[in-house]
């Protein structure tokens, strides 16, 4: 029986994560959870998983905290979005607990703070991401297992092959309509600009000690091929599937066993021909900016995720148009310096300016 400690519990990961409990309840149990907010759907999560703690984040802090040190848990799964879940990260990492990562902020904000801090603490972070699932099955369930290249797959967002003059006419409604994936708004827009994909190749250098030049993106339209791995030979393995987020949820909590979900799986009955595209940086900006931030390092990731949250949400409230999550982005970044990264203090302050530079510079688009 895996003791779980589940932070974020009414998010779309944090759903999930409770579904595989559901499916294998003589696997798993919840011992501790959090929400951001109270709501109707936390007090049935409470009711139906009787948790020994629980809490409320926006009003109880603190408590919120110790669900991510809860000491009965065999593991923490962060699936809280967002910069807000770093502090959790961090928090369980120095508790000595295993972290089942979805909060990608986690390693794009933190880098090597992050894995400096695991190390120290003799602590294991599993991937979530489907990606980076996919390259963590593909190496055998072995971050330090060697390889020639990481590729990372991409759908293209629903935006592929539309010009700036088009992008500046979407709305959020199309934004949030991605092809493929469903998930949470901020993670679909980001998809749709293709930062997602920036941040995911940040976690990828992080999470399997990569240098950059050995991490390549392709557009892989269907995402059936959700990432592949190549080897010193010249062999390629990938990771196939449905593109169904419980299947790396709950392999997070399974591993390196492979159990029962209510994913559909790939029927091979029929015709299935799956395309690889190549993906050009310069026609991402987002992208890019990513790539750019990730190489410098230091603080420079944690501004450009900070500039990212204001942005997209002034979007979605119709404040600025999608074109606009850039020039707010790249408007930030090139007024914040570089510093290097050696505390958690650093990453607020560094998160903290950047969001009030953003703000300041969407209030002067929007007047």
């Amino acid at each position: 029986m895996k003791k779980i400690a589940l932070l974020g519990s009414t998010g779309s990961i944090g759903v999930q994560v409770l579904d595989a409990v559901r499916r294998h309840p003589n696997s798993f149990k919840i011992v501790a959870m959090s929400a951001y907010g109270e709501s109707k759907v936390f007090t049935r999560q409470i009711k139906e998983f009787s948790p020994e703690l629980y809490a409320v984040a926006s009003t109880n802090k603190e408590a919120a905290l110790e669900v991510a040190a809860y000491e009965d848990a065999d593991i923490v799964f962060n699936a809280v979005s967002g910069f807000a879940g770093l502090e959790y990260s961090v928090t369980a990492i120095k508790a000595g607990k295993t972290l089942a990562l979805a909060n990608k902020e986690t390693l794009v904000c933190g880098g090597e703070f992050i894995t400096r801090l695991a190390k120290t603490h003799g602590v294991e972070i599993i991937p979530v991401d489907s990606e980076h699932s996919a390259i963590w099955q593909c190496l055998g369930f072995e971050k330090q297992a060697s390889f020639k290249k990481l590729i990372l797959t991409a759908s293209g967002g629903p935006f592929r092959g539309y010009t700036w003059e088009q992008l500046e006419k979407v709305t959020p409604k199309q934004a949030l309509n991605h092809p493929t994936w469903q998930m949470g708004k901020k993670i679909t827009i980001d998809s749709a600009t293709l930062l997602n994909k920036g941040y995911e190749v940040i976690e990828a250098h992080e999470l399997y000690n990569a240098p950059y030049s050995k991490i390549e993106t392709v557009i892989q339209p269907t995402s059936v091929v959700h990432s592949l791995v190549e080897f010193a030979d010249g062999s390629v393995m990938a990771q196939m599937g449905t593109p169904d987020m419980q299947i790396p949820v709950q392999l997070a909590l399974t591993y390196p066993k492979h159990m029962s979900t209510a994913a559909q799986p790939l029927s091979f009955k029929k015709a299935l021909s799956v395309e690889f595209i190549p993906m050009t940086r310069k026609q991402y900006p987002l992208f890019d900016l990513a790539l750019t931030c990730g190489k410098e390092g230091g603080t420079l990731p944690c501004a450009l995720n900070a500039a990212d949250e204001v942005a997209v949400k002034a979007f979605l409230d119709g404040k600025i148009k999608f074109t606009d999550i850039y020039s707010t982005v790249e408007h930030v970044l090139s007024t914040t310096e570089r510093d290097e990264l050696v505390s958690y203090k650093q990453l607020e302050d560094a998160d903290s300016n950047a969001r009030w530079k953003a703000q300041k510079f969407i209030y002067k688009l929007s007047k």
